[in-house]
């Protein structure tokens, strides 16, 4: 199953790596002694394409020849400081209207009063009336791979600057792919891993596919400790790239951005199902949040889950549930089973 990459004609293009078909983990159950995740599958490679994208944008970019990837606020709580239940009998039918609209519209804006060690301190909370959303997300998303996640042994120092159009890195990355794609899953994992290596190429798409070969034993011997630490390594490695080119002034970013999403996405399943470090409801919710706000499809999938089943967040909401379901499918991402999330009250809730 082949998957690529493609490198644009002008620098100040961005990509976006993402696996077609990530292997997925069962979905968590309120039983978890009986649903406990499965292990990744240790055979399956999936297939891989590059997309650029947005929640409103979408373009397939082709790889290129040898020749030439918060919870919302809660509804039990006044948001001028009161603390009146939005169900309170001392509240008018109108009231308690603009009150639910109220809270509805700080959707993207996750719970001070939901933490988790994982995340920075400071982490940037867009609202949905929020300006320039893209910015927001992506320095969030950067503020995750610099000063979220977990401790890695892999070193973060750049040996130098990497680039998009680093035609010695790309060749390599593509031979990486053929091997891949031809079921030489060991030489292509080894050439990730040289070419993931911080004081060789140090190259952040690398990093990110020799973690997930390292994830599912693609080729070497399973180690989710290492997977984590070079998804933790790529976060931060193309973290640093796109601050740089958001402090630039870049509205969409910069060369890494794919790299970031993708890597923002993973780490979210880690620290989900507990590979490579403990489980964290909030951290998985926050980095899928991140993620899926900046376009990565499965990741709105699993926010739309995390609001559906109250999943890291204070309380389940079903209307932010049914917006990133049809977000996705918008996509192409769709979910079997989910037409209630046209229904007019989760399409058109109260204003």
């Amino acid at each position: 199953m082949p998957f690529g990459f493609h490198k644009k004609e002008k620098e100040s293009d961005t990509f976006d790596f993402t696996p077609v078909q990530r292997p997925q983990p069962p979905p968590l159950a309120t039983d978890a002694a009986a649903h406990a995740p499965a292990s990744p599958d240790v055979h399956a490679a999936p297939e891989f394409r590059m997309i650029r994208s947005t929640t409103t944008t979408q373009e397939e970019i082709f790889p290129p020849t040898s020749d030439s990837h918060q919870p919302h606020a809660d509804r039990g709580s006044d948001h001028s400081g009161g603390s009146s239940s939005i169900g309170s009998s001392k509240l008018t039918k109108k009231e308690k209207a603009k009150r639910i609209s109220l809270f509805r519209r700080s959707s993207g804006n996750p719970s001070s009063n939901v933490s988790s060690e994982h995340l920075p301190a400071n982490l940037v909370s867009p609202t949905e009336d929020s300006k320039d959303q893209e910015d927001k997300w992506e320095w969030r998303a950067s503020q995750l791979g610099l000063g979220g996640g977990v401790t890695s042994p892999v070193t973060r120092e750049r040996s130098r600057t990497p680039t998009a159009n680093d035609q010695g890195t790309d060749k390599n990355i593509q031979e990486a792919i053929r091997l891949h794609e031809s079921g030489d899953l060991e030489n292509s994992t080894k050439l990730f891993k040289q070419l993931a290596d911080p004081a060789g190429a140090n190259n952040p798409l690398s990093q990110v596919l020799y973690g997930l070969a390292l994830r599912h034993g693609w080729g070497c011997e399973p180690d989710s400790t290492a997977a984590i630490s070079y998804l933790q390594a790529a976060a931060a490695n193309s973290a640093s790239i796109e601050q740089e080119a958001l402090r630039a002034g870049m509205k969409k970013g910069g060369a890494a951005k794919g790299e970031l999403v993708l890597a923002i996405f993973e780490l979210g399943n880690c620290f989900r199902y507990g590979w490579g470090t403990e489980k964290d409801p909030v951290a998985a919710f926050n980095y899928y949040l991140t993620a899926a706000n900046l376009g990565d499809t499965d990741a709105m999938n699993e926010t739309a889950w995390c609001y559906l089943n109250g999943y890291g967040l204070k309380k389940k909401d079903k209307y932010l549930s049914a917006k990133y379901y049809r977000l996705a499918e918008e996509k192409g991402n769709k979910t079997v089973g989910n037409s209630w999330i046209y229904k007019d009250k989760y399409v058109n809730p109260p204003k």
